[in-house]
């Protein structure tokens, strides 16, 4: 499988009932992420954080899905 880079942005918006399986979930998958950053914006109630991938194309279906399945997050993905 050719492996391509990406961009997958994570809204979480109740921190406390998901972060910690939002972040197994990377973990499982640590060896796709070449880079992340997280963000809070505690005004607003949210925390976004953003991958920079090298994956297939099966990969980031299997983990984007997994991601969008948790109640409270929203993610969208970029592959080039």
């Amino acid at each position: 499988m050719e492996k391509r880079i990406g961009i997958i942005g994570i809204i979480i918006k109740e921190r406390q009932k998901t972060a910690h399986r939002v972040n197994e979930l990377l973990s499982e998958h640590g060896d796709l992420i070449v880079g992340r950053m997280g963000l809070p914006f505690r005004d607003k109630g949210i925390n976004v954080i953003n991958l920079i991938i090298e994956a297939s194309t099966d990969e980031v279906g299997a983990l984007t899905g997994k991601l969008g399945m948790l109640e409270g997050v929203r993610v969208k993905s970029f592959v080039v």
